[in-house]
């Protein structure tokens, strides 16, 4: 009898291990989500750890506990994918090279497109299992496929991390699987979010995707981010469920030209990661806008260029000027522009010449460089000889 206990136990502690490793298949109950909505300003979310960040300039809008060092569950491959898409993007790998499952990766638990030993399947086809269905053990194949096996890849994802100055971050799976030692915070999910997404924007392509299919239509995928259905523009990112973790959710939405992303995590259940990204976003929206002032290249002056072979260049805008305000403030921007009278050759195409500082009500909101359209050398005896004839066939001709 007392054996029967013990094997009883074992099988039990067993599955209870497997549980807290599996992630729940989200579930959506738009009544439920909602209902939440309603029940409390954005001000009283649930969520342990969340953060509002605008993907153009890195600008966080709300935030709470965001740089909490907690368990994150399967929001772990965004950091994956984001590897994965600097190999496709460097030409390490392409999209039509050919994973083939090891038998390591095949073992993994949790959520999976159960791949056998030795199964093969496109690096594309790959990444749709891993954006929509979260898949553990097509994760891990990925991984062995950029960097040679999951352990060489998680040294890459912690190097990243540290390139990104998540400083509130540290990798031990390339999954999510593991909670000990294993966790990042909410601003440092939006920095690897926001990298991910404006640095290899392909990836929406995938992350996108509500329903698709893996091994030639033999195994269904349903994204487990419901927003991409449930919630208008909302294109990624990537939902996290263990025990430790809770409901977690990185969430990226772009409406009027401005993107916006969203991290929750710890939340109680999944409707309300859900409700409250939702909440997030929406405040987002309604309170902000992006506002472009200027675009590389636009023209500020002409400068004069001493020993030139041209006495002058065109001062332009060096970069974009984008920012993000609270709704009505953009009509109060005002340009304060620093420029060189006069610069001296030789000058190189993008070298700084000055800089505007743009404000609001005094208060610095960003500042660019302004920068030489164009290169200009310096004269030589030559061109001087060349000047002067000209300048006195002119004056003959008078």
């Amino acid at each position: 009898m007392l054996g029967y206990l013990i094997i009883i136990c074992l099988v039990v502690n067993i599955y209870s291990g497997i549980a807290f490793a599996i992630e729940e298949k989200p579930v959506y109950n738009p009544a439920t989500v909602e209902k939440i909505m309603a029940s409390a300003s954005v001000s009283e979310l649930k969520a342990k750890s969340y953060i509002l960040m605008d993907a153009s300039t890195g600008q966080v809008l709300l935030e709470n506990n965001s740089n909490e060092r907690l368990p994150i569950a399967s929001v772990t491959k965004i950091m994956s994918m984001l590897l994965v898409m600097e190999a496709i993007d460097s030409g390490k790998i392409s999209l039509q090279d050919t994973v083939t499952a090891s038998e390591y990766a095949s073992g993994m638990g949790g959520s999976q497109a159960y791949i056998e030993p030795g199964e093969q399947y496109s690096v594309h086809d790959a990444l749709k299992a891993v954006a929509l269905h979260s898949s553990n053990d097509v994760t891990v194949s990925l991984a062995e496929l950029v960097a040679g096996s999951e352990e060489a890849f998680v040294v890459l994802m912690n190097e990243k991390a540290a390139e990104l100055g998540m400083k509130n971050t540290q990798f031990r799976d390339c999954t999510g699987l593991t909670d000990v030692d294993h966790y990042s915070s909410a601003y440092d999910i939006a920095l690897m979010s926001r990298e991910l997404i404006t640095k290899h924007p392909k990836i929406l392509e995938y992350t996108s995707i509500y329903m698709d299919s893996f091994r030639n239509g033999e195994f269904q995928l349903v994204n487990t981010n419901k927003l991409v259905r449930f919630y208008s523009n909302c294109d990624g990112l990537k939902t996290g469920f263990t025990r430790a973790a809770g409901f977690c959710l990185a969430a990226t939405a772009s409406r009027n030209n401005m993107r916006l992303i969203s991290v929750v995590l710890g939340e109680p259940d999944s409707n309300t990661r859900f409700a409250e990204t939702r909440k997030l976003l929406d405040y987002g929206f309604a309170n902000y806008e992006s506002v472009e002032i200027n675009k590389k290249g636009d023209l500020i002056s002409d400068i004069s260029v001493k020993k030139g072979k041209v006495s002058k260049a065109g001062a332009v805008i060096g970069n974009d000027v984008k920012v993000l305000l609270p709704r009505g403030q953009k009509t109060k921007i005002v340009r304060q522009v620093s420029l060189n009278e006069e610069i001296t050759a030789p000058v190189k195409a993008e070298q700084k010449v000055g800089e505007i500082i743009y404000k609001i009500d005094d208060n610095e909101i960003c500042r660019v460089d302004i920068v030489a359209d164009r290169d200009v050398e310096k004269i030589n005896i030559g061109h001087i000889f060349v000047r002067m004839l000209r300048s006195w066939f002119t004056l003959g001709k008078a």
